[in-house]
């Protein structure tokens, strides 16, 4: 098996919009992956999901990889965005709507 950061490099490479959460985007286990999940949702954005509830290699190797502590973890086109705080206010102020325009990601926000 490759190691976690390749496993991870490749996920936020076939994902234009990959998101490391607890839990699943039907039953998010904590509050902060579930409102990454319910603006996701809300905008129309498809996007993948890692369980690092089912992977303790990759719950403590997302946070290497990304060198940020804490979880949910969004990655847009390979890109880190930010955890919870950061995606949350980026859709309130419409930056997050604008990123995802920029890099081509289609959500209902933009059509």
């Amino acid at each position: 098996m490759a190691n976690i950061a390749e496993r991870i490099q490749s996920e936020i490479t076939e994902n234009p919009v990959m998101l490391y959460m607890k839990g699943t985007a039907m039953f998010p286990q904590c509050g902060f992956s579930a409102r990454v999940v319910q603006i996701l949702s809300h905008m129309g954005v498809p996007f993948a999901t890692a369980n690092v509830l089912e992977d303790p290699e990759l719950r403590d190797g997302i946070k290497q990889f990304s060198n940020w502590p804490t979880i949910p973890q969004l990655y847009v086109k390979g890109e880190f965005v930010g955890g919870c705080d950061i995606v949350t206010e980026m859709f309130q102020s419409g930056e997050l709507a604008t990123m995802l325009a920029e890099k081509g990601i289609k959500s209902e926000a933009s059509a």
